[in-house]
């Protein structure tokens, strides 16, 4: 957050701020709420592909728990989240982490095809901001000397060989070891998990979600630019950029994105010719209000978790005394 503020009139900042137009923030809230709950349904239909069953606001609000822990914990509200839902439905961690894996899968090969509609649209100009602002210009200097990137592929390929190669040759005594085992057996549920997907039985609805999730991340980046009136007249061509490299921002192992998804976004909206404190305002809005609307959500559904684990557990005491006792 320093290195994107750093240089700039935060005064500046602030009255972009303080003047944007929160009607149409306000819309695209409203948009990611939609956009919540369909993914929680699509997850939801995965899980049952996967022969594992839990009710729609369990998935839910498991989602949304995990969310708000990776605002805290880089990328590891994904792992939090299936814990909290085996604890409320049972659902095995590792059948809950496989379908999570394909649901990354899917996003990501959705992101990559963005990408590369965004480059097609305007090649020579991305093809300059990914180059000069984001690598510093060291495709060239990697183009004149690619002897050090040969090596450390060469020495990376072998050390996958040589372990590949050392476990082969000691299969049966690992087949022995109880953690190997148990290691083969959550793995076969993540696979399970990801091949959840090829099973889903309405695959129409399916696909469905899965788009409609990234159109309401495309409209909540568009219809954002009518905050400013630096923005107003960006088309949806500039939302589509905004979108993509936004993402990777989001995706970095960073905590919430704070940072490298105001970076990108400001380094595409200078692109477009926004200012560099109108384009970091916009960043901060934005992300600002998706922070706010995931941690308020977060929060409820923490609260909603806790109280069924609660349940959970009084039920399962209570069948525990109602057990008649044995004697030998």
């Amino acid at each position: 957050m320093w290195y994107a503020l750093r240089g700039q009139d935060l005064s500046r900042i602030g009255h972009y701020i303080r003047t944007a137009n929160y009607f149409w923030l306000s819309i695209t809230l409203a948009l990611s709420v939609l956009g919540y709950f369909s993914r929680a349904y699509r997850w939801q239909m995965q899980l049952e592909a996967a022969q594992t069953s839990a009710s729609y606001w369990s998935v839910y609000h498991a989602m949304m728990v995990g969310n708000l822990a990776n605002l805290v914990l880089p990328r590891m509200g994904e792992v939090i989240r299936c814990s909290v839902l085996r604890r409320t439905s049972g659902v095995p961690v590792q059948v809950a982490v496989g379908t999570v894996v394909a649901e990354r899968v899917i996003d990501v090969f959705i992101l990559l095809v963005l990408l590369a509609s965004t480059l097609l649209l305007d090649f020579k100009t991305f093809w300059t901001f990914f180059d000069r602002q984001l690598l510093d210009g060291r495709v060239d200097i990697v183009t004149r000397h690619p002897l050090p990137l040969v090596i450390a592929a060469t020495t990376a390929l072998v050390l996958v060989l040589s372990t590949g190669l050392i476990a082969l040759r000691n299969l049966e005594k690992l087949r022995q070891s109880h953690l190997f085992n148990k290691a083969m057996l959550f793995l076969k549920g993540v696979l399970a998990g990801v091949f959840s997907v090829l099973k889903v039985k309405n695959k129409a609805s399916f696909l469905f979600h899965s788009l409609f999730t990234w159109l309401v991340y495309y409209l909540t980046n568009y219809l954002a630019f009518f905050c400013f009136p630096e923005t107003y007249n960006l088309d949806m061509r500039a939302a589509l950029a905004v979108l993509t490299f936004g993402t990777f921002g989001m995706s970095a192992p960073v905590a919430g994105g704070f940072g490298p998804f105001h970076i990108l976004v400001q380094g595409v909206l200078l692109v477009y010719g926004i200012s560099k404190e109108a384009a970091i305002a916009y960043a901060l809005v934005v992300h600002g209000a998706q922070t706010l609307l995931i941690a308020s959500m977060g929060s409820i559904s923490l609260v909603m978790t806790a109280l069924a684990d609660k349940k959970t557990l009084a039920s399962e005491i209570e069948a525990l005394a109602n057990e008649p006792l044995t004697t030998e």
